[in-house]
């Protein structure tokens, strides 16, 4: 047994805090880099490029704009459970989500509960997977921050995160070989916190993370992360639910060097959109296609109305949902939230009956797919609760070590048969009885959810190399 892999273990299971920015300064900064970027695209192009920004940020509100604890193993958690349909890997054999796993050596979490901070190790990344590290502990931290604040705003619910990209493939793909939405500027996120038989809230986010170590001598208009929330708002305008400016947005960007420690910036964009959520069963003779797949227009569709900044009346470009079509995307997020759960506990095909041909059901009817290359085989108990899921198998710190992601057997058992509904009724019911510890016995740290899912880690029981997967 190594002792470096048991330091390992019990670091990431320690809880750290990440520090939350969130201030009246933090909107101006914004808005000086906001007007830097748009001296710098004057100046580069022919004709002058209109931009269109939330016309309202803010600051988040106490308690939302307090500095976060959670531990490095429950922020890998939140990065795996948001790249569960991602399909970044196509091809590899390899589930999408167990990326996150080669982070568990790039965080360092002080025996104080001190500030979370990128070790040694996770700052020397190669130049090639600088960018890579940034986006994704950039969705790690700024969907921590993004999941408390809504929690904390409706604590009655459960919060569910789902991938923009694969929500709005259903109704704005293109008609490509290869369908997808371009470069069309979008937020990353949507976060549902639903609660059976009653509308779901429903909040648009951005994510944004960077390696910039900030001096005084860093100009506003420099500042990366002021110049990522700037390009936020930019995105974030980019989606309206029902009418124009009513979604509100969540706009985080993660600054890992930060000198106090990994720092969340976070932003706001008011607004109150809610979706009923109505007949969200998948039978097995749906055709989902003609169900859920839609051809929405993307050009020139939100009406801006005058204001006192903007005497003109306009349109312009954005996935925008008309109240006729907001029934459908209630089913849609819900939909997509089913597959996303399937997916994290090793589902293939059981996936493609929520997902219309547009967000990729053929990768999960065929076994080459990352994500259906993942095997549902994996059984263990935590506490009084059975889970069913997928397990990799990695070497940390030389020693051979198993990562298990699961759901309760019964909620999965309702989604593999498309009972969404009773699902969630069932989830809701149980959501404050499942584990809270950041470790569980026999294993070591552990991410438990109010859904029902898990993530933990453990060394890899001696006998279990061989004999489990020869049963396989």
């Amino acid at each position: 047994m190594s002792a470096e892999t048991d330091r390992v273990l019990a670091e990431l299971a320690r809880p750290a805090r990440i520090h939350v920015h969130s201030t009246g300064q933090l909107v101006q900064d914004t808005d000086r880099a906001a007007a830097g970027m748009d001296r710098e695209r004057a100046r580069r192009a022919k004709s002058k490029e209109e931009v269109f920004r939330k016309p309202q940020v803010e600051p988040l509100q106490e308690p939302d704009g307090r500095d976060l604890e959670i531990t490095a193993w429950q922020a890998l958690g939140t990065l795996a459970r948001a790249t569960t349909l991602a399909r970044h890997g196509l091809g590899r054999g390899l589930a999408e989500h167990w990326q996150s796993l080669k982070y568990c050596r790039a965080l360092a979490a002080p025996e104080d509960r001190g500030p979370l901070s990128v070790t040694s190790e996770g700052q020397s990344p190669e130049r090639s997977y600088r960018g890579m590290q940034a986006r994704e502990l950039g969705r790690a931290f700024g969907l921590a921050v993004a999941e408390r604040t809504v929690r904390h705003r409706h604590p009655d619910r459960i919060v569910a995160v789902i991938d923009a990209e694969a929500v709005l493939l259903a109704g704005f793909a293109r008609s490509d070989r290869q369908p997808t939405l371009g470069n069309r500027p979008r937020p990353d996120y949507f976060i549902e916190a639903w609660r059976p038989e009653e509308p779901s809230v429903i909040y648009a986010v951005t994510v944004n993370g960077n390696h910039q170590v900030a001096t005084s001598k860093t100009g506003k208009a420099q500042r990366t992360s002021f110049r990522q929330l700037a390009k936020a708002s930019e995105r974030a305008e980019h989606l309206h639910l029902g009418s124009w400016n009513t979604t509100p947005c969540l706009m985080m960007a993660t600054e890992l060097l930060a000198p106090g420690g990994i720092t969340v910036h976070a932003l706001q964009a008011p607004g109150s959109a809610r979706l009923r959520s109505e007949h969200l069963d998948v039978p097995d003779d749906v055709d989902i296609d003609r169900r859920l797949k839609r051809n929405l227009k993307y050009v020139d569709t939100v009406q801006v109305p005058c204001t006192d900044g903007d005497p003109r009346e306009h349109f312009h470009d954005a996935f925008f949902v008309p109240v006729k079509e907001l029934a459908w995307f209630g089913q849609v997020l819900a939909s997509t939230d089913a597959a996303s759960q399937l997916a994290w506990a090793g589902a293939g095909r059981e996936i493609a009956r929520y997902l219309t041909s547009p967000q990729g059901r053929r990768h999960y009817q065929e076994r080459t797919f990352a994500g259906a290359a993942s095997v549902r085989d994996a059984h263990h108990t935590f506490g009084d609760d059975e889970f069913v899921g997928t397990d990799q198998v990695f070497r940390l710190a030389g020693q051979r070590v198993e990562a298990f992601s699961g759901i309760a057997k019964d909620l999965y058992e309702l989604l593999e048969h498309g009972k969404v509904e009773e699902y969630r009724r069932h989830a809701y019911d149980h959501s404050g009885s499942w584990p809270t510890a950041t470790s569980t016995p026999g294993w070591g740290p552990a991410s438990f959810r109010d859904d029902g899912t898990v993530m933990a880690l453990r060394i890899l029981p001696k006998g279990d190399e061989n004999t489990e997967r020869e049963q396989r």
